[in-house]
């Protein structure tokens, strides 16, 4: 009898910890396989509990639809499109913290703290190793060059990176310059814009093009699986326009929900994700490049170089995502 009050005390007191310790609940664009060490990690030094939902696509759809019903506490994105939709709805709220501002350039978050970026990951320019080598020297710009006809591989122009890159080239250069841009980009694909950021690199590989466009963190994904190494090994990775602005850069990114339930929990998390610990795991996990300074990219990234990066804050090209859609539509880029 005594030994059965005990075990139900003990009980009884694993679950009032519980309770204190908390729980998050989160919406993740992010691949389970990619952030699962990561969310572990937080676990284990919090002791609070988080629940992810992920689904490549719809989820901001599907918090909008809930309304105040809904259990998501934070959303965990894969790009900057994603996080100004977000904002545009009013899906989200402000968060303060001293903790994320200090961590977290002011160029990689939201004016007004409604996002937060973790990681970065460039917009590269891919080249075939037998039949151009290394492009030190390439930006943007040239893409449109009559040297490069036939030679272009590229997924959807309407794909959120691609979209990115456009909106800042917008930003740069105009709309009436960009279109025209744009035009000399389609004018030299070696095909209709197809699939994804890793089949332009097998693409390459196949001889059907000598260039392409895709993120830099697909390089590592593809040197880690035995499968694709061969794409990956028979390209080099540039960095775009080291000569003026610097590359295009893109982000991961977190928010915090309007509805959000667990409120300090989530900051809490939210807090970690941008901590050495997180961003170093980010860094080596998935090949990217974290925000908080100090904090270095993993060796294979390392072995790329280095680079300089666009200066342009995030939040002023996802402003012209609207616009960079409407010019992808009028030079019928995907057609």
């Amino acid at each position: 009898m005594k030994m059965k009050m005990l075990a139900l005390a003990f009980s009884a007191l694993a679950a009032q910890s519980a309770l204190a310790a908390g729980e998050v609940n989160v919406y993740s664009n992010r691949q389970d396989e990619l952030i699962k060490p990561i969310i572990q990690q937080f676990e284990k030094e919090s002791g609070i509990k988080v629940n992810v939902v992920f689904a490549k696509e719809g989820l901001n759809e599907r918090l909008e639809r809930e309304g105040k019903l809904s259990p998501a506490d934070l959303m965990l994105t894969t790009d900057i499109s994603r996080l100004t939709d977000l904002v545009d709805k009013r899906l989200v709220q402000p968060v303060d913290s001293k903790i994320l501002q200090e961590n977290i350039p002011a160029s990689y978050r939201d004016p007004e703290n409604r996002w937060f970026a973790l990681t970065t990951r460039v917009r590269a320019i891919y080249s075939s190793k037998d039949r151009l080598g290394k492009l030190d020297t390439i930006s943007y710009e040239d893409l449109a060059k009559p040297e490069f006809k036939g030679k272009i591989c590229t997924r959807s122009g309407k794909h959120e990176y691609n979209v990115a890159l456009v909106s800042s080239m917008i930003v740069h250069h105009g709309m009436a310059e960009t279109k025209t841009w744009l035009e000399g980009v389609k004018a030299n694909l070696a095909r209709k814009p197809q699939g994804n950021d890793r089949d332009q690199v097998k693409a390459i590989k196949d001889g059907i093009c000598d260039v392409s466009l895709g993120n830099s963190y697909y390089l590592g994904a593809m040197l880690k699986d035995p499968a694709q190494k061969s794409w990956a090994d028979a390209v080099y990775i540039n960095f775009p326009n080291q000569a003026d602005r610097g590359a295009h850069v893109n982000v991961s990114g977190v928010a915090m929900t309007k509805y959000a339930k667990n409120k300090e929990a989530a900051q809490k998390l939210m807090e970690f994700l941008a901590g050495d610990t997180a961003q170093h795991m980010y860094a080596d996990v998935n090949a990217e490049y974290p925000v908080k300074a100090g904090v270095e990219p993993s060796a294979m990234v390392k072995s790329w170089g280095s680079f300089k990066s666009d200066a342009l804050p995030v939040s002023d090209y996802a402003k012209h995502r609207k616009d960079a859609l409407q010019l992808l539509d009028e030079v019928k880029f995907d057609l």
